[in-house]
């Protein structure tokens, strides 16, 4: 599918000449490799040339925001009530969604250093996989009737209303479900980035969107063939980690035969993977403020900055 062309596209020798450029990039080589998924890949230089102007670009939306609010509550002739500012990052699975998340949660928190910034991701909304085999559609986990969004729209709405100590259930990647009884809090930030697939998509039989909560959105993108092999490759890395670790859900595939597990995992992304993106994924990029879009070895050689 073509880039949508209700946005202003800049290379990447542009982007890192804009507003930002002699802003510092207070992030080490150690913090950016404990950032990085699976399999990511990411530098400092795209630290400086990338995310330091995307940086300062997120800080000219949170100034008119809060202008914003301030200029609603003296109409009101009402006192200025806390509003979190909220970020939506969105894009495909293993595409590098989570180390974009975690890298601005870095950065934000390193420049406004008197403001809580706290992340979040939408894997914890998903069905516990009792549930999904109970509904039938284990087989299509990650589609949008797989998440709780009824649950997950109501935690935004908890948030933009400034409510203490909200609780999100823990999804774990080791054993491939939600965890019982574990949670995240978030407690009153004053930005909050999601991350997830679902972040920019309309909930079955709801009026509204969850990316009507967010204040600056953005979606990562690269071509789906692209996806597939950094997906392969996350998948690889996986099954060495959970050789030494009998409940880790990639186990019984590490101990296996290797070949085959590919095949499985192939499968996989051509069934569910794939066909979520193509369907559901991917027709939401264009109501994302923002788009980072990658080519080979993770490399972000374009970004769009939407225009209306």
């Amino acid at each position: 599918m073509a880039l949508p062309e209700n946005y202003d596209y800049f290379t990447r020798e542009q982007w890192r000449n804009f507003h930002g450029k002699n802003q510092l990039n207070t992030v080490t080589g150690d913090e950016l490799a404990q950032i990085a998924a699976l399999n990511d890949r990411i530098s400092l230089t795209d630290v400086q040339e990338i995310y330091v102007p995307l940086r300062h670009l997120i800080h000219v939306y949170l100034r008119r925001y809060h202008q914003l609010v301030e200029d609603k509550a003296d109409f009101r002739g009402e006192t200025v009530a806390p509003t979190p500012f909220l970020i939506g990052i969105s894009g495909s699975v293993a595409v590098g969604k989570s180390t974009t998340a975690r890298l601005l949660q870095l950065l934000l928190s390193r420049s406004l250093p008197n403001q809580k910034v706290q992340l979040i991701t939408t894997d914890g909304f998903l069905y516990p996989n009792a549930e999904l085999n109970r509904r039938g559609i284990m087989a299509r986990k990650g589609f949008p009737e797989s998440y709780d969004m009824e649950h997950l729209l109501t935690f935004l709405d908890q948030v933009k209303s400034y409510q203490p100590g909200i609780k999100v259930p823990r999804y774990s990647h080791q054993v491939y479900d939600v965890l019982p009884d574990s949670y995240d809090v978030i407690d009153r930030p004053d930005i909050l980035i999601v991350e997830g697939i679902n972040v920019l998509q309309l909930p079955t039989n709801q009026q509204i969107y969850v990316s009507d909560y967010f204040d600056f959105s953005i979606y990562v993108d690269a071509k789906a063939a692209l996806v597939e092999e950094w997906y392969l490759q996350r998948f690889g890395v996986l099954l060495d980690t959970a050789l030494q670790d009998p409940l880790n859900y990639y186990y019984p595939y590490a101990i296996g035969d290797r070949q085959a597990a590919f095949t499985m995992a192939r499968q996989v992304w051509q069934d569910v993977n794939l066909k979520n993106l193509r369907e559901y994924i991917l027709p939401t990029r264009n109501r994302a403020d923002l788009i980072l879009h990658k080519t080979e070895h993770h490399v972000i050689d374009k970004i769009g900055l939407r225009k209306y």
